[in-house]
């Protein structure tokens, strides 16, 4: 048997890794971010810029999740209204509570226009150009355009035949080198950014998963590499390496040593406390910071509203709406079934 075959029930080193990425964006955006937008507060006296570099992990945990999803999903209205489930009702609370918490504190700093806001509640503003209510929804367009570059290769090509289609969204991506003015929207649609990051992490599900080997998916890990090393920043390409090295330590149990409860913890509210921590934070510190309070006082604090927030919205909404919508699809499901519920599972 590979040594690599498929293990039974969660993966606890990946929700500790994703716990790992969420404290060191909250660090980045409390220490860096805020002084950046606020240089006349008073702010703790050390920057962590190394943080910025925690959304190519997360989108490199993308690549290497969405198999969960489309491993149980039989048609591609399944896996719309599983995304839906699983982002939206978080999304919305959060961007609501976040308004709301900015408006009282009339932090006109942060805030954003009334389409603009309209535009968020779609969560496709970034498609549209538009500012988004928090500065960390960014990352939200890009996971919605891998979603449906996924969701493609899915319905299109088949996952028997992936690799080669990775190695066919790489060539785009250097077709986008040389050519410049290709439209944003298509580079957007196409996730070339930060295409080589999610295909780090399918590759290494496929490994993980045992219906693929490390040499058959070598060429296609140097692929991705040398796809960064030819259009990135070396720091990027370095960036690309180090996640390599660390999901092959995943999928070899070596990264056993980062499940420990207050990660795995941390990884379980990781969307929703990605979600609700940097203007509501930048709210505390700069009411704390007005009150006279040391930045200390004034990060801490809101690293601990972040957190009950987080919990909060996870526990309240994000679980319960998830598990509510998706019982009632599963019902409308049985009570109309599709032409795609009669086929056998492997048709």
């Amino acid at each position: 048997m590979d040594a690599y075959r498929h293990r039974h029930g969660r993966l606890s080193e990946l929700d500790a890794l994703r716990g790992l990425g969420a404290l060191c964006v909250l660090i980045f955006h409390y220490s860096t971010r805020f002084h950046e937008l606020f240089p006349q507060a008073a702010h703790v006296p050390f920057s962590f810029p190394g943080g910025n570099y925690r959304v190519l992990l997360f989108f490199t945990i993308s690549g290497f999740a969405i198999f969960f999803t489309l491993d149980r999903i039989r048609t591609v209205s399944d896996f719309f209204v599983n995304r839906f489930a699983r982002l939206y009702p978080a999304y919305l609370t959060a961007m609501m509570l976040t308004l709301g918490i900015e408006y009282l504190a009339h932090a006109t700093r942060l805030l954003i226009g009334p389409a603009a806001i309209l535009a968020n509640v779609t969560m496709l503003q970034g498609f549209a150009f538009m500012p988004e209510v928090d500065g960390a929804y960014w990352t939200l367009t890009v996971e919605i355009a891998f979603y449906f570059c996924m969701i493609a290769l899915w319905k299109f090509v088949g996952l028997r035949r992936l690799e080669p289609a990775l190695a066919g969204w790489l060539a785009l991506r250097w077709l986008w080198w040389l050519w410049p003015d290709m439209p944003e929207r298509l580079i957007m649609l196409l996730v070339l950014r930060y295409a080589p990051f999610f295909m780090l992490g399918m590759l290494a599900y496929r490994l993980w998963s045992g219906q693929r080997t490390a040499r058959q998916q070598a060429p296609y890990a140097v692929l991705a590499l040398l796809s960064l090393a030819t259009m990135e920043t070396w720091d990027v390409t370095l960036m690309g390496g180090v996640l390599l090295v660390a999901f092959l330590g995943l999928i070899r149990g070596r990264l056993r040593f980062l499940a420990v409860r207050p990660l795995l913890w941390l990884g379980g509210i990781s969307y929703s406390f990605y979600l609700i921590h940097q203007h509501v934070g930048f709210v505390v510190m700069l009411e704390l910071a007005r009150a006279g309070y040391s930045p200390w006082i004034g990060f801490t604090a809101a690293f601990i509203v972040a957190l009950a927030l987080g919990f909060a919205i996870n526990r309240l909404v994000e679980r319960p709406a998830a598990d509510a919508i998706l019982r009632w699809w599963k019902r409308r499901r049985h009570a109309h079934p599709t032409v795609a519920d009669a086929l056998p599972s492997g048709g």
